[in-house]
């Protein structure tokens, strides 16, 4: 049930609140909706998708994007005025073997997924992307590629850190079926047309 930000390894824990619950993705078992199909469909972009991963250091290109990408998703939100520290403390740690992994339309960068390898699964760090691009749905893309890559390394989870069920921006980890999320100190399964709870 713990997260990373940077080198800090955190759980909520507030006393009046309950409503942060870890999310992981049983990778073998997943089944893409309709949806999640057409959008991971090599022939759903013209030009298609490239992938590739690297190493966890700073690059000019990927810091420009997420600059891009928090002044249209996040403004005001307080990481609106970041620099190149600030962004590596977010998102890199000295003890985390972190891949960034990232996706480009011919050669222009369009995506970064954040990624950490665990010894039993991908963790999903942070993903950020191109907003003028949403036509590729570049969000769901990025995670349904971790959840192809945890499956082709042989690993049982992707974890999706925390699912809130009141906040719009985390309702997206619902789509994914089955998902796990851990409650009362166990993970529980819920399978398509099973309702999340809502604490």
């Amino acid at each position: 049930g713990f997260r990373r930000s940077g080198s800090h390894v955190y759980r909520p824990h507030c006393p009046q609140c309950q409503a942060c619950i870890a999310a992981r993705l049983p990778v073998a078992d997943f089944t893409p909706n309709r949806t999640q199909r057409r959008t991971f469909n090599p022939a759903a972009a013209e030009p298609p998708l490239s992938t590739h991963s690297i190493g966890a250091e700073f690059r000019a290109e990927h810091f420009a994007l997420y600059q891009k990408y928090i002044a249209t998703r996040h403004a005001g939100g307080g990481m609106d005025d970041s620099n190149p520290e600030r962004y590596l403390e977010f998102l890199t740690c000295d003890w985390a073997q972190t891949e960034f992994v990232e996706f480009r339309q011919r050669q222009r960068l369009v995506a970064v997924a954040v990624t950490d390898v665990l010894s039993h699964g991908l963790s999903s760090v942070y993903t950020f992307f191109d907003p003028e691009l949403a036509n590729l749905s570049l969000g769901r893309y990025a995670l349904l590629w971790q959840i192809a890559e945890t499956r082709r390394r042989g690993l049982p989870w992707l974890f999706l850190g925390y699912w809130i069920g009141h906040c719009q921006k985390m309702a997206y980890k619902q789509e994914y079926r089955p998902i796990e999320l851990l409650l009362d100190g166990h993970w529980h399964r819920f399978d398509k047309g099973q309702t999340l709870p809502t604490p």
